[in-house]
């Protein structure tokens, strides 16, 4: 098997500095709901993204999607799911995950414990620390589709005036 050759300069294309970063702070459209706004820091691929505007460093996307999840204390996500594995890793504080079709089992993972939530699976999760802190989250896959997210959070994303467009980003609406 032949060394492939990289340059320096394509090299540097898949380089993602962690302090240049500029997160999403509505990455998903629960986010517009006061328990599910976090952050999201893009690194390889836009994943599942929804928002339209946010910017990925590593675009050469190889089966996997790479970000990190900042929240605050009881911050998290609603429960969702999508086409693709997703594997969780908390790298600072204390954070739970649920899954299930209302979310009825729930795990606690400390740092660097990993979850591997298969295909299908409803999921979310929620920083339980005092304090912020970040999560590693991984989503399988080349194109990892779009989120699929149970029925009482769109509702509720619907009457705070937003929804999702054709492409599955997010949009303002009027307010029901």
């Amino acid at each position: 098997m032949a060394n492939l050759q990289v340059s320096k300069d394509e090299m540097l294309k898949r380089v993602a500095i962690f302090k240049n970063l500029t997160p999403s702070s509505r990455p998903l459209i629960d986010a517009v709901l006061p328990q599910f706004q976090r952050e999201i820091f893009t690194i390889i691929g836009g994943g599942v993204l929804e928002d339209a505007n946010a910017r990925t460093p590593i675009t050469a996307v190889e089966g996997f999607h790479l970000s990190i999840i900042k929240a605050g204390p009881s911050k998290g996500t609603g429960l969702h799911n999508h086409k693709t594995v997703e594997v969780f890793m908390p790298l600072t504080g204390t954070w739970s995950v649920q899954w299930g079709d209302q979310g009825e089992n729930e795990l606690s993972l400390g740092q660097y414990d990993v979850i591997s939530v298969p295909v299908g699976v409803m999921r979310g999760f929620r920083n339980d620390s005092d304090h912020e802190a970040l999560m590693l989250a991984i989503v399988g896959g080349t194109d990892p589709g779009r989120v699929e997210w149970i029925g009482n959070v769109m509702d509720a994303v619907r009457e705070k005036g937003f929804d999702l467009d054709d492409k599955g980003k997010i949009i303002e609406i009027a307010k029901s």
